[in-house]
């Protein structure tokens, strides 16, 4: 799998970054989730995880020719908005050894694998439920 580094939001010891691939998805690495109460609202399917990233990573996505990289609506399974201001991000956990090798993870992180017109859809205006959703944010 080829990796092509969009941005990273980093602070001190915290280091959420957004990559695009040759497989037309987007790697999304992110502190690992332990809340339980956040883990009881996911259903995570065998060979899947889920990532806690700060909602400002997906404006890098304007890095990969996107017109805006603000996250506008929120998509189960996807995606959830968290009572502090941070996405939880839900994809195949990356497993490919040279993609790995090529990234900085620390032991409290891991990687997902979303693919790209999953997230690209969460760019655009919201609708109905998806308003509902952004008003009334996961726990």
């Amino acid at each position: 799998m080829k990796l092509r580094f969009l941005g990273k939001n980093s602070t001190v010891g915290d280091c959420p970054t957004l990559y695009a691939t040759d497989r037309d998805t987007y790697l999304v690495q992110g502190w690992k989730i332990f809340a339980n109460d956040l883990l009881t609202q996911l259903e995570i399917s065998e060979g899947e995880t889920a990532v806690e990233v700060p909602t400002e990573l997906f404006e890098h996505l304007v890095q990969d020719g996107l017109p805006a990289g603000e996250i506008r609506r929120i998509e189960d399974p996807i995606m959830i908005l968290t009572s502090g201001g941070t996405f939880v991000v839900q994809g195949r956990e990356v497993t490919d050894i040279e993609a790995l090798a090529r990234m900085e993870i620390p032991d409290y992180e891991t990687v997902v694998e979303v693919p790209k017109p999953a997230i690209t859809a969460l760019l655009e205006e919201p609708h109905g439920a998806d308003l509902q959703r952004r008003a009334q944010p996961a726990l």
